[in-house]
């Protein structure tokens, strides 16, 4: 079975590409985004920069095992600008990403052929530039312990090299651990055979 641990987005918003067309003006950006709700500040913060700007069109991409994503043209004809941004987030591969094109009109119409491949090839620059890396996708279980399990609890941490998210030492002791998700079945299946532990999934 395909692990799918790992999926790559963007480091961090690329800087601003602009290819000409025709006069036509094409200012394009990626960002990486964890959630829908950052789209529109974002769009709305390029329409104010661009205020000449015809059109602002955007697509973008969320999920790793469900995926879900969006593509807008902004009044441009139908499929001649979302999709192509939107091809091109797929042909790199990317997910949590969002790329915009905001167009500044230069006079001759570039009909919808010349639109889309103005799109594709603006949104592609911008992905060029922008620094991709490969995240981990984690799971995460609270285990929930006495002292006397300690050195058993921190000997599988140790092993399989998690990352403790958080730690309270109290009349118990609990530790959140952040797991690849691929793995994350065999390493509560190690932690379970400590006798009192309570193993316990911290995803929603």
């Amino acid at each position: 079975m395909e692990a799918t641990d790992t999926y790559r987005t963007l480091a961090r918003p690329s800087n601003e590409i602009l290819f000409k067309e025709k006069k036509s003006k094409f200012f394009a950006y990626a960002f990486p985004i964890i959630s829908e709700e950052e789209v529109k500040p974002i769009i709305e913060s390029l329409r104010k920069k661009h205020h000449t700007a015809n059109h602002v069109c955007y697509a973008w991409q969320l999920g790793v095992s469900t995926v879900s994503y969006r593509a807008n043209d902004d009044g441009e004809p139908n499929n001649s600008a979302g999709m192509p941004i939107y091809g091109q987030i797929q042909s790199f591969k990317l997910t949590n990403v969002l790329v915009a094109v905001a167009r500044i009109f230069g006079g001759t119409k570039l009909g919808v052929g010349g639109l889309i491949s103005a799109y594709r090839k603006a949104a592609q620059m911008a992905l060029e530039e922008s620094k991709i890396i490969e995240k981990t996708l984690n799971t995460y279980i609270e285990l929930r312990f006495g002292y006397v399990d300690m050195n058993k609890v921190m000997r599988i941490i140790k092993q399989n090299q998690l990352k403790m998210v958080s730690q309270h030492m109290e009349m118990d002791c609990i530790i959140t651990v952040s797991i690849p998700k691929s793995q994350a079945q065999q390493i509560s299946a190690n932690f379970k055979t400590i006798k009192d532990i309570i193993v316990k999934d911290k995803n929603n």
